[in-house]
């Protein structure tokens, strides 16, 4: 999207509105005259006197609607979290970042511990109801709607900054940003001085290693970045698993449980990103081996699995932001490709199960590749007075091609002689498909007074395989006064069927429903900033949503699961955060989370989700280049599903400590961090209602990390 004919240039010119109340965090170099009210419309000092260095120093957002905009006065309820940010929480993983965010919890999938981005209670199996982008790019799996199963994270680093909205943004980005928006930016030139290289060691026998390069060549700036990762993961018990529920039944041992949960894997993120004048090309790869299985694909452990996948992307972007005085372009051109593979046969149920029916485990190995290119074509127009008129149109292509299996059961369960390879017949786990889609969209921001912005847009999607769907937007923002600001918000958004969810046929776990509809869900929400003084600053908000034809796994006999709409769901909440910085040297972070979901048939809590979230870090430089942070993070308990008997989940609270020394010598930085530092028992939700793994996942225990890097 374009956004640089509006960042300085929209905010200079709107300075009324824009300068009566700015987003400060702690560190702005600004904050003083912000918060003061100094900058406001009738004083000396406005945004038309600040520096470009200063409005740089302005966090601002650009995911709610192309538009470089102050946080507070963005359309949309939302978060910026940034390299300091990442640097203080001492996150090595993108999961650790996003559990930060009010109102998001980062649960557990059955699917090889999958992560779970849950946003304001809207959770699923596949969690396909958050969009994630990178560099505004959606890195959906088109097979799965979400990561992927085989995602297992994101190192951070060559994360530059990260922008989530809480609530709905199909009006802007399509499909599937649901429940919520996560844009991951990933570093360039601009974020990279010369080269730097780190390692990192701890525990579970995590390695890891980085090095990241910025240079300008002539016209031509280069940004690069590369990462290693192995560990052999945390190793917690699962004490009864599927199988053991089987054993009890026909008074076999085969279940390995008593054992552990296996989330080893190995990791590769490279990524470059060459600007040159009104051009930009990027690319990434990521590589994911020995990914383990978790609690085991069946909830069944297996020691034996693994899956590997790989992850190719490329974009191209020409932007002319002075086509004419008043009139911007961009155009982008993007393809993805993608694998699952299995490197060692998936137990699906381990050696020996079903009374010996199954000597060397019931063994499923499913595969495929998929590739997809999209276009996209917008322009800002800004030559109407308080307006800027954003258009844009696109498509996108998607193939989910070389689909093959291999397994050792027929398709009513019973033994195959030995492992068969069923590519290319009915037996194959799911049919090779394709999508296309095109999508229109218009969006207007309107200053239709000095303290008033009204934002509208509305975007059309049409899907080859189930045809349109349109979704508006409503965003009014009120500078109410120097110091506050208040919002009004309205959003509608959809989830478009992932492909196994509509065709998935031979499959043990799930089954496929041509019938399926997009889910659909209608937000309204409330909110309030207010900057208190330069130090301290606060924002609230209320929400309520509507959920119809949420699509998710019900029994269809015979121990199969078929996706199906399953109706209405309703839920509501607040969410709170404060910053406070009383000295230079130290600053305060908190926020608090409140959410509701039920299912309007049953008026129960939908469950697998926390009611309630409490986050807090404090970030203290004690002595000249010696940082101390801490966090403490504290999960609520979390209701089962309807018809699941278990207690609710137990609440939990981890506590995790930084360490960091700059220029220890010239450049060289340490840094040592332990998580979960009071070896906290930490669980996530295993599914219901009849729980295959009756104890819960069980979440890492105590961890350290020691780290060194150095700036050539």
């Amino acid at each position: 999207m374009i956004k640089n004919i509006s960042s300085a240039s929209f905010l200079l010119n709107n300075k009324k509105f824009f300068g009566s109340s700015l987003p400060v965090s702690s560190v702005l170099a600004v904050s003083m005259a912000l918060a003061s009210g100094a900058v406001g419309a009738s004083d000396d000092k406005s945004l038309w006197d600040m520096s470009l260095e200063e409005l740089g120093q302005v966090r601002v957002i650009t995911l709610a609607t192309g538009t470089e905009t102050p946080l507070d006065k963005a359309a949309a309820v939302a978060t910026v979290i940034t390299e300091d940010d990442i640097i203080a929480m001492g996150a090595t993983d993108l999961d650790e970042i996003l559990e930060t965010v009010p109102g998001l919890h980062v649960g557990r999938s059955d699917q090889v511990f999958a992560p779970k981005y849950n946003m304001r209670g809207i959770t699923s199996s596949s969690n396909a109801q958050t969009l994630v982008l990178v560099n505004g790019i959606p890195v959906t799996d088109l097979v799965f709607g979400n990561r992927g199963n085989a995602w297992s994270g994101m190192p951070v680093k060559s994360i530059e900054r990260i922008e989530v909205i809480r609530g709905p943004g199909s009006a802007m980005h399509g499909a599937d940003a649901f429940a919520g928006v996560i844009n991951i930016i990933t570093k360039a030139r601009r974020n990279i001085s010369g080269t730097k290289a780190g390692v990192r060691a701890g525990s579970f026998d995590t390695q890891a290693g980085w090095v990241e390069h910025g240079g300008t060549y002539g016209d031509v700036d280069i940004g690069f970045t590369f990462e290693y990762e192995t560990t052999d993961g945390q190793r917690e018990t699962i004490h009864h698993d599927a199988q053991t529920g089987l054993d009890e039944a026909s008074m076999t041992n085969a279940s390995l449980a008593p054992g552990s949960v296996n989330t080893n894997k190995e990791m590769i993120e490279s990524r470059v990103d060459i600007a040159y004048q009104n051009s930009r090309f990027r690319a990434g790869y990521q590589g994911r081996d020995d990914i383990g299985t978790g609690p085991g694909i069946g909830q069944a452990l297996d020691t034996h699995g693994r899956f590997s996948s790989e992850r190719f992307n490329a974009d191209y972007t020409y932007t002319l932001n002075d086509l004419t005085p008043n009139w911007g372009i961009e155009g982008r051109v993007s393809y993805y490709r993608g694998t699952q593979q299995v490197e060692e046969d998936v137990l699906i149920f381990p050696q020996g199960a079903f009374g010996g029916a199954y000597p060397d485990g019931f063994i499923g190995n499913p595969e495929f590749k998929e590739e997809n290119a999209r276009f996209d074509f917008s322009s800002a127009y800004k030559g109407f007075k308080k307006h800027i008129i954003r258009l844009g149109t696109g498509g996108y292509w998607g193939d989910v091609f070389e689909v093959t299996e291999s397994k050792n059961f027929n398709p009513d369960f019973s033994p195959k002689p030995g492992i068969e390879d069923v590519s290319g017949t009915d037996e194959v786990w799911m049919p090779e498909e394709d999508r296309t889609t095109y999508y229109f969209f218009a969006q207007d921001e309107w200053q239709f007074a000095d303290n008033w912005q009204l934002t509208s847009g509305v975007r059309y999607d049409h899907y080859s395989d189930f045809g349109g769907t349109t979704n508006p937007r409503l965003a009014l923002i009120w500078a109410t006064t120097n110091s506050i600001t208040t919002k009004l918000l309205y959003g509608r958004a959809f989830r478009a069927p992932a492909i196994n969810e509509l065709y998935v046929t031979s499959n043990p776990i799930a089954l496929g429903n041509t019938d399926l509809d997009p889910e659909t869900i209608d937000t309204y929400e409330f909110a309030f900033s207010q900057t208190l003084s330069s130090e301290l600053l606060y924002t609230a908000n209320l929400f309520y949503y509507q959920i119809e034809d949420l699509i998710t796994l019900t029994d269809a006999g015979l121990g199969t699961k078929q996706f199906q709409n399953i109706g209405e769901r309703t839920g509501y909440g607040t969410e709170l955060e404060i910053d406070y910085r009383p000295i230079h040297t130290f600053r305060l972070l908190a926020n608090y989370a409140y959410q509701k979901s039920e299912d309007d048939k049953t008026n129960d809590d939908v469950g697998d989700a926390p009611n309630h979230q409490i986050y807090g870090r404090s970030e203290w430089e004690f002595i000249d280049d010696w940082h101390f942070d801490t966090q403490v993070n504290w999960v609520g308990e979390q209701e089962r599903v309807s018809g699941d008997a278990r207690s609710p989940l137990d609440d939990y609270t981890t506590v995790d400590i930084t360490l960091r020394k700059s220029a220890v010598w010239n450049s060289l930085e340490l840094k040592v961090s332990v998580r979960n530092m009071f070896d906290e028992s930490v669980y996530e939700a295993s599914p219901g209602p009849v729980a295959a793994v009756p104890g819960d996942f069980p979440m890492a225990g105590r961890s350290a990390y020691g780290e060194v890097s150095y700036n050539f």
